[in-house]
């Protein structure tokens, strides 16, 4: 059965992977929540989601990396039925020479206001009995990645964190999903600043975002979702390898 809110939020929808959920989610009949930094691109996706589909798209434009994002947002928008914390990024390089206050912000996005949207909007949800959370991880969830240090222990955290709130919602028929893309064409490698830390063979914000949809179609959904089956392979053997071999391999992958 198709997988249609009536009402979602996207955050980091300005490009990449939360432009094309909207998109997606806008051709499904949902009403859209834009949330980025980026108040122009968001009022330039929505116009063209509002004509388009003849949904109601509306734009926040807001810094995720604020103290308590959730409990604001929340008290801006209302519930929603799909919450899809999408916005994150990277940094490259070893850990002492990164700039201290863009490793601060990296921790605020990717971590701290996933956790605050996450436990704004599930109250509403488990009340109603229905809905949906997507927290974008990435493969670099399933190991250590030197050189990408704060990036790769950013995500285990969403992978991690994740799967827990899955087994809380599922019993009150909320779906939580962990999605782990690998290497996806969006702007994520110009803002980490090259290109050696992709892995493995691109996939386009499209293929990313129907494997999601439907993952969380499926009867009995699981917790997480890894985007190809490449990747897909090259995570569950992460389980066999020993630790300091995956660790070195992951380095030369990403230097």
């Amino acid at each position: 059965m198709p997988f249609a809110p009536t009402r979602s939020l996207v955050t980091g929808a300005s490009s990449g992977i939360g432009a094309a959920f909207a998109r997606a989610l806008a051709e499904r009949g949902s009403d859209l929540v834009l949330v980025a930094r980026r108040e122009d691109r968001l009022r330039a996706l929505a116009d063209e989601l509002t004509s388009r589909h003849g949904i109601r798209a509306e734009v926040v434009a807001a810094d995720l990396a604020e103290a308590s994002i959730g409990t604001r947002l929340r008290a801006q928008t209302g519930p929603v039925d799909l919450l899809v914390n999408n916005a994150g990024f990277a940094t490259h390089g070893p850990l002492a020479e990164s700039d201290p206050e863009r490793l601060e912000e990296e921790i605020g996005v990717d971590v701290r206001a996933l956790v605050s949207l996450t436990r704004a909007y599930l109250p509403d949800q488990l009340a109603a009995g229905r809905g949906g959370i997507v927290n974008v991880a990435s493969t670099a969830a399933f190991q250590p990645v030197p050189g990408m240090a704060v990036y790769g222990a950013a995500k285990a955290f969403v992978r991690s964190f994740t799967e827990a709130v899955w087994h809380e919602a599922r019993p009150h028929g909320v779906k939580v999903l962990s999605l782990s893309p690998g290497s996806t064409r969006t702007e994520f490698f110009d803002v980490v600043g090259t290109r050696s830390a992709a892995v493995g063979r691109f996939q386009t914000p499209e293929t990313v975002v129907a494997i999601a949809l439907r993952a969380l179609e499926a009867r009995r959904p699981g917790p997480g979702v890894v985007c190809g089956a490449a990747n897909a392979t090259t995570a569950w053997l992460t389980r066999f390898m020993p630790r300091r071999m995956l660790i070195d391999l992951s380095a030369r992958m990403v230097r």
